[in-house]
């Protein structure tokens, strides 16, 4: 038995007691772009972590949100998506906000917030202290949606910029052992499109998509939690495109040791003296 697995008990009672420590990583689904003439960058799913005590042959329930769908071609478009929530038990990552397109609500704000559209000069949706980041404000002149938020980092404006927030890699060891992630990171903001001006809103490390120039958005890559990218029209051009999907979330469960004590998730392995599980859907850690 590795030792990793006693962790508490009673001395005065002589018997031990079996639950033992799991470190739990938890990311939400990144938001959708919006879509239209000129749409704001999804924000990224949000980024918990922390400890859990679990007891061996319980079963827990783990989630894994679905990105968030990316807007049609018209405007104010109410198909735009937030990401799903993740969560391990009652542990919850939450959904990234959708891409502004104009529209006013909740679905804007997330993990970190969706990125503002350009032209309405609507603001960046809010992130959720300890997850994420907002999304930048757009802008009404020169008429650029800004970037969604990200794990690592808040999102540029709008106008000239319209980039993506940066995501985390402060998580790089356990991208690294469950072949997950993007170069290490996780979480990154979606792109922001344009109408005025001819620029293209570059996805946040982690996998997010970009707004192209012009384009439909591209989608946040599947189980990073990364926002998708807004639809963008640029200057001189006519017509209108969709946004991308948000990328889908991802839970990692690790313990110290070299063998495996729970089973559950798609993946699992052991590396540097941890063994990792891996959920790039939903399912059940049984402990």
């Amino acid at each position: 038995m590795p030792i990793s697995k006693i962790v508490s008990g009673s001395i005065a009672s002589g018997v031990l007691s079996q639950e033992y420590v799991v470190e739990v990583l938890v990311i939400g689904g990144g938001g959708g772009g919006a879509g239209g003439s000129n749409g704001g960058g999804g924000g990224a799913g949000g980024v918990i972590s922390t400890k859990v005590n679990v007891t061996p042959g319980t079963a827990y329930t783990v989630t894994v949100g679905a990105g968030g769908d990316g807007g049609g071609t018209a405007g104010n478009n109410p198909s735009v998506g937030k990401g799903g929530d993740s969560s391990f038990n009652s542990i919850v990552g939450f959904g990234g906000g959708a891409g502004g397109d104009g529209g006013t609500g909740s679905k804007y704000n997330g993990g970190s917030g969706g990125g503002g559209k350009g032209e309405s000069g609507s603001a960046g949706g809010s992130g959720t202290n300890g997850q994420g980041n907002s999304g930048g404000n757009g802008a009404t002149s020169p008429r650029g949606s800004a970037g969604g938020g990200g794990a690592g980092g808040a999102s540029a404006g709008g106008g000239t910029n319209g980039n993506g927030g940066a995501g985390t890699n402060a998580y790089s060891v356990w991208a690294t052992a469950t072949s997950s992630g993007v170069s290490g990171y996780f979480a990154g903001g979606g792109g922001g499109g344009c109408e005025s001006i001819n620029r293209t809103g570059t996805g946040g490390s982690g996998g997010a998509g970009s707004a192209p120039n012009p384009g439909n958005g591209g989608a946040g890559t599947a189980n990073t939690g990364s926002g998708g990218g807004g639809a963008s029209r640029g200057s001189g051009n006519s017509g209108a495109y969709a946004g991308g999907d948000g990328g889908s979330g991802i839970v990692i469960i690790r313990y110290a040791g070299s063998s495996a004590v729970g089973s559950g998730g798609d993946y699992t392995v052991a590396n540097g003296g941890y063994y990792y599980h891996r959920f790039t859907s939903s399912g059940t850690f049984t402990a």
